[in-house]
């Protein structure tokens, strides 16, 4: 495979390329409807892979996200959450399930009804280095990879073993799921930074001033708030007028403008990793109009949404070396 000469790299694809994944497999569990567990906000990012059947994932208040065989859920800031087989269906905390059912001699749990069933591969991660604060705040706080993306088939190989693998229920089997949750996990958390390229002038490693760096926190982690110039204001203790200077002298552009370079790049990241429709998009970076979204969006990337995932999908994902 091709190496990339670092000395051409930018700050952020020499980041990308020397993030490692270290993987923990929690349980590997087949359900049968109905079922529900909930998990308890911990720093401990999170993931969850739908090996077979179909689920619901609930986080917050945000609205149910349906999940298919092959999806990848990501909670990198470790969110408390909840999956079923559909809404409604009762939940129970995952460590009072694994408490009343344990885990066989190959580290399967079953549990729930006798309706439809399904499988799924539950565990947390680390990066080892971790990404800088200010990239890892880029990150959504659920990250979904739909089976139908570029990403996910160019792991079909791998999500392929792990299929044959958990058929076998061989004794000692965590170690190689673990070790391929690395992989996919990796490829996910690289597939969406990469493709908010440019990420690295948002990404300022340290501001200066304490105000304006509490604001730029706030907007990292939730730019799709209804935010204005006034409340961004007031938030920092300052008035319009020395917010706008101070946070464009520190930012290098005005604050609405740095946050509709979030929005966008946050939108980019959406669109090469889920098969969401760009208006559903819109909405989840704050755009009530997707017809606005998709003329910023052009401005900025120099095509629509749609050839923009179109290009992305296209380019096969490589493992850097």
């Amino acid at each position: 495979m091709k190496r990339v000469d670092p000395a051409a790299e930018d700050g952020l694809s020499s980041v990308l390329r020397d993030v490692n994944v270290r993987s923990v497999v929690y349980c590997l569990s087949e359900f049968a409807a109905p079922w529900g567990f909930s998990v308890e906000h911990s720093p401990v990012a999170k993931f969850h892979v739908i090996l077979n059947g179909s689920a619901i994932l609930a986080v917050g208040d945000g609205a149910p996200i349906p999940l298919a065989s092959g999806d990848l859920v990501l909670l990198p800031y470790g969110d408390g959450h909840t999956i079923s087989d559909q809404p409604g269906s009762p939940v129970r905390q995952l460590d009072a399930i694994l408490a009343d059912h344990p885990v066989d001699e190959t580290g399967w749990l079953s549990y729930g009804g006798d309706g439809r069933q399904a499988r799924l591969l539950c565990g947390g991660f680390e990066l080892d280095p971790a990404l800088p604060d200010e990239l890892a705040e880029f990150l959504p706080p659920v990250m979904t990879l739909d089976s139908s993306t570029g990403l996910t088939r160019w792991l079909e190989p791998l999500f392929a073993l792990l299929d044959e693998e958990t058929h076998a229920k061989a004794p000692g089997a965590a170690a190689i799921y673990a070790k391929l949750a690395d992989v996919f996990v990796t490829e996910a958390l690289r597939s969406y930074l990469a493709a908010a390229d440019g990420l690295t002038r948002l990404a300022q490693p340290a501001v200066p001033d304490p105000g304006i760096a509490r604001i730029v926190k706030m907007l990292r982690g939730r730019p799709q708030g209804r935010w204005s110039v006034d409340a961004m204001a007031l938030s920092a203790g300052m008035s319009r007028t020395s917010f706008n200077i101070r946070f464009r002298a520190v930012l290098g552009q005005p604050p609405m403008a740095y946050l509709t370079e979030l929005r966008l790049r946050r939108a980019a990241g959406y669109l090469a990793t889920t098969t969401k429709s760009v208006r559903e998009i819109a909405h989840m970076v704050g755009y009530d109009n997707e017809g606005s979204f998709s003329k910023a969006f052009s401005r900025l990337f120099g095509r629509p949404p749609g050839q923009y995932r179109r290009n992305r999908l296209a380019v096969p994902q490589q493992t850097p070396h």
